[in-house]
């Protein structure tokens, strides 16, 4: 059969079995329905009237016992009440009716001071003149019932809105989330976010060798956002989320000749490095950028000099002289 839409789907209905002995009355059943009309039972494939039998819960008790049989009693659920919701009535309507000289009448749970009582028809007045509801369980009439009289509650049970949230800007805050720190992990692949970054330089006088590279001890620290950079023992920035960074360095000589470098060293071996050759005698700036990939728990980056100029040459120091940094520019 064709079907506009998704193909009907069906599920059997959920059936208890029993087997009655012509004795036993009382049976357990597996789920408690709503009501004696939410269910369907058949005895010996005859199918039993409401009437016949009672229900508490899941017990099920009939007027008079089923013959024996095996398996011969079936309690088909028609539906079943929903587990595990709380559900609350709002509004509702009880009728009663009363018996010589009746003036309490239990009803559902409502708000104090939101419940109408209607008696034969006629609205009572609440204020006290004609009944008291205060409790939020239970009805008193001031005048007592005759027998017969019709008595009907519409209680009501107001609901507090006060913590709902309102449509206006900044309603939300980390007042209210469980978790509102915002770490690299919680971010999208390739999204740099609050990934490390550093900048330090050097403010000490350091010999470099002609002819060897030497390590800047880079001592002083403009920024160092997640403590990744160690500028007391090894002056190497070691970063500790995996990605990809952009990594700077400058390195500044007061030397007339020979070949001057800035390099990068990565794991401990020359990475990048940015060359200059001088043409005077007042000083010369070797730079060097690269962008390079650092797995967040064993790699690491240091800054080397390098002198060609045949003798020892003291690196010229200042913030924007000799400097090292570095941050992350996308995540792995």
């Amino acid at each position: 059969m064709s079907y506009i839409g998704a193909q009907p789907t069906t599920v059997a209905f959920l059936t208890d079995q029993f087997s009655g002995n012509g004795t036993t009355t009382v049976f357990t059943m597996q789920v408690a329905p709503a009501s004696t009309s939410s269910i369907l039972i058949n005895i010996t494939g005859v199918t039993q009237d409401p009437t016949t039998y009672s229900i508490v819960g899941t017990t099920l008790t009939f007027s008079a016992a089923p013959p024996t049989g095996t398996n011969n009693i079936s309690v088909r659920y028609l539906g079943i009440p929903a587990s595990g919701v709380t559900t609350t009535a709002y509004r509702t309507v009880t009728n009663f009716t009363a018996t010589a000289g009746q003036t309490s009448f239990s009803v559902p749970s409502y708000t104090v001071g939101w419940i109408d009582v209607f008696r034969n028809g006629v609205r009572l007045v609440n204020n006290g003149a004609d009944f008291v509801a205060t409790t939020g369980t239970t009805v008193v009439l001031n005048n007592a019932c005759t027998a017969g009289d019709s008595v009907v509650t519409e209680s009501f049970y107001v609901s507090s809105v006060l913590n709902a949230i309102p449509a206006t800007a900044g309603a939300v805050n980390s007042t209210y989330i469980t978790d509102a720190a915002v770490t690299q992990a919680k971010l999208a692949a390739n999204v740099a976010g609050n990934g490390p970054a550093f900048s330090a330089y050097q403010s000490t006088t350091v010999a470099v060798s002609s002819g060897v590279f030497t390590k800047m001890p880079l001592q002083t620290e403009e920024f160092d956002t997640n403590s990744n950079f160690d500028n007391t023992t090894n002056y190497r920035f070691t970063p500790t989320i995996a990605g990809y960074y952009q990594i700077n360095g400058s390195i500044s000589f007061a030397v007339a000749a020979g070949l001057c470098s800035a390099c990068i060293f990565k794991n401990g071996a020359a990475y990048k490095r940015g060359n200059i050759i001088p043409n005077s005698a007042s000083g010369v700036c070797a730079n060097v950028g690269t962008v390079l990939f650092l797995n967040g728990t064993t790699d690491f980056v240091e800054l080397y000099a390098f002198q060609g100029s045949g003798s020892t040459v003291n690196a010229l120091t200042s913030s924007d002289l000799i400097f090292f940094s570095g941050a992350m520019v996308r995540a792995a």
